[in-house]
């Protein structure tokens, strides 16, 4: 859909929520101009791909986030399954290793010509400095920038990563692929279990593509007035300055994924 400026809405709207009426009820409050929303395991878990078949039966764009992270031949599978629900972006983990990304790729491919992006998630934004517990030595952005090379090389659509690496990512990957920014918090909002947060105006300077927003949409007092607010954010940002959001490279790479607004 359209924001209140014109132009496609970067928004995705996190549905965290365990109960499909819960969810069904914020996505009902935030038509029309709110249509791109991510189902999570919490969700997804509880409602199966039902609440997908919900989602897509109100008008609404799915991203299914289930960060799939098994064999090569189990993910392909995995894939090949939400492609027929009708998703139109899912995530695997880069940690998944060349192949498993090969397959997962091929898999959605092999869906046809509306097939969903396949995006993979670098280093999730609850890391900071502690990737040394998990064996990684490297720093978060070098981490990202080497998985996300490889999720390119294998042939993916684009990554989930934090504003903090996007334009890390930019300057060295290009502008063909789709970068996916969660952790996104107003100026001044807590950022609870993320580290790695950015608000509207910094993920858009940044470079991101789609903006992830869940708790302070869901958690707020007016959930449907803190959205806007994010979404006014954002657009004052892609009018101000590069790389704008609404530029015709941003929208060549969202339109070349499938994924331009229902209403557009």
């Amino acid at each position: 859909m359209s924001g209140p400026d014109g132009g496609d809405n970067p928004i995705i709207v996190a549905l965290d929520h365990s109960q499909a009426g819960e969810a069904l009820k914020l996505v009902e409050s935030l038509a029309p101009e709110f249509d791109f929303f991510k189902v999570g395991s919490t969700l997804f878990v509880s409602e199966g791909p039902a609440i997908v078949r919900s989602l897509r039966a109100a008008g609404a764009r799915v991203f299914l986030d289930l960060k799939f992270h098994d064999i090569p031949e189990q993910v392909a599978g995995a894939v090949a399954a939400v492609s027929d629900v009708g998703v139109a972006m899912l995530t695997v983990h880069c940690l998944g290793g060349k192949e498993m990304l090969e397959a997962a790729a091929s898999a959605a491919r092999s869906a046809g010509h509306d097939h969903p992006a396949v995006l993979g998630v670098t280093v999730l934004t609850s890391h900071g400095d502690d990737l040394n517990e998990i064996g990684v030595v490297a720093s978060a952005k070098t981490e990202v920038l080497r998985l996300a090379t490889l999720a390119l090389d294998a042939g993916l659509d684009g990554v989930v990563a934090s504003a903090g690496e996007a334009t890390l990512l930019r300057e060295n990957l290009g502008n063909d692929f789709l970068i996916v920014t969660p952790g996104i918090r107003l100026s001044g909002g807590e950022s609870a279990d993320q580290k790695r947060v950015a608000t509207p105006r910094g993920a858009v300077a940044a470079g991101a593509d789609f903006l992830v927003v869940g708790r302070p949409i869901r958690n707020a007092a007016d959930p449907r007035e803190a959205a806007m607010e994010i979404l006014r954010e954002a657009r004052r940002e892609a009018l101000r300055h590069g790389p704008v959001l609404d530029s015709a490279l941003r929208l060549h790479r969202v339109e070349s994924k499938g994924l331009r607004s229902n209403g557009k």
